[in-house]
């Protein structure tokens, strides 16, 4: 009696079907892969731009709390006396600190000189009129927020009498403007050094 040998093989059909499920397999891995990346980069880019938010906010409140005057306030800078060091109640240009939004609204930075020359409250205007040109040739500014959109400052009365500050601006997260807040009040004011006499304020000897 003879034995016969069987051999058996995959058919083209089996094959392509074999090779069909293994495509699917391998796209849905990378597609997985992929997915979880950008959740990552997302999240990661998330995290740092809350950081930077928190790091901008803290910065901000308490420059503008332990500051002695909002010498100048527009919507889009502040200038602010922040304090007196050489205590001669005048104000020197470098205890002068901005607070600006660059010209398209799209970032905040602290601007501060150096020097000792002394200022009038009067003299003091908009960041980006250069007007401290003629006492210092230039600035050292600080971003805080590189990358952010609607930068907005806001006053409870015009300065020099403001007290509470409010600045606004939005940043995009996940394809999204949020906006965000920041609300400081002066725990201190100079107040009794201004003379407002002829409409001219200016930081006075007097008590």
């Amino acid at each position: 009696m003879n034995n016969s040998k069987i051999k058996k093989g995959f058919t083209l059909v089996e094959l392509l079907v074999a090779m069909v499920i293994t495509s699917i397999l391998l796209t849905s891995v990378a597609t997985l892969s992929f997915a979880l990346g950008s959740a990552s980069e997302a999240t990661n880019d998330t995290s740092m731009k809350q950081a930077q938010i928190r790091l901008t906010t803290l910065r901000i409140r308490d420059i503008i709390k332990h500051s002695n005057l909002v010498c100048w306030g527009s919507n889009e800078d502040i200038a602010l006396w922040v304090n007196d060091n050489n205590n001669d109640r005048k104000i020197n240009i470098n205890e002068l600190v901005y607070i600006v939004c660059g010209s398209g609204r799209d970032c905040l930075q602290i601007c501060s000189f150096s020097g000792d020359t002394e200022i009038e409250l009067s003299s003091i205007r908009e960041y980006s009129t250069c007007w401290w040109s003629e006492m210092i040739e230039d600035t050292e500014c600080i971003y805080l927020l590189p990358e952010c959109s609607n930068v907005s400052f806001k006053y409870d009365v015009n300065p020099p009498q403001a007290k509470f500050v409010n600045i606004s601006f939005e940043i995009e997260q996940k394809n999204v403007n949020r906006q965000y807040d920041i609300n400081t009040a002066l725990l201190g004011r100079a107040d009794n050094l201004i003379d407002c006499d002829d409409d001219c304020m200016i930081i006075s000897d007097d008590d």
